[in-house]
């Protein structure tokens, strides 16, 4: 099984990046624009597009205000799919880590390629 982690460090203060990321609707709005296009809420599930055209049904595992975590899933595209976000405090602002574990392995590098343009348009809107 591949697992990617990517991570970024901003200035934002961790509640206000928690604030963007458990808004689970908002994607296209609030944390990543331009890399998500539309996102739509439908019972515990989000249904995502992608700027290249991709649809994703993302069930969402759990949201943990405690931890500032973020866990779920995708349906659909590869044979597993397991992703958490989460934010952790530093010095001055946040550390954000996304990690995935997926199969087949040799959907890696375009999982990892989505997720450096993801992290990318995360990075744009929270600052460094």
């Amino acid at each position: 099984m591949a697992s990617i982690k990517k991570e970024i460090s901003t200035s934002a203060a961790p509640a206000d990046v928690w604030d963007r990321i458990r808004d689970i609707g908002a994607l296209h709005t609030r944390l990543v624009p331009g890399f998500v296009v539309d996102t739509r809420l439908e019972g515990s599930a989000r249904w995502v597009t992608f700027a290249n055209g991709m649809v994703v049904k993302e069930p969402i595992v759990t949201i943990d205000e405690e931890e500032r975590r973020l866990v779920w899933t995708a349906q659909g595209t590869l044979e597993h799919y397991n992703a958490s976000i989460q934010v952790f405090p530093k010095r001055s602002g946040s550390r954000v880590v996304w990690a995935v574990d997926l199969l087949p392995d040799d959907a890696a590098p375009r999982v990892e390629g989505m997720m450096d343009q993801g992290m990318a348009a995360m990075q744009s809107v929270l600052g460094s």
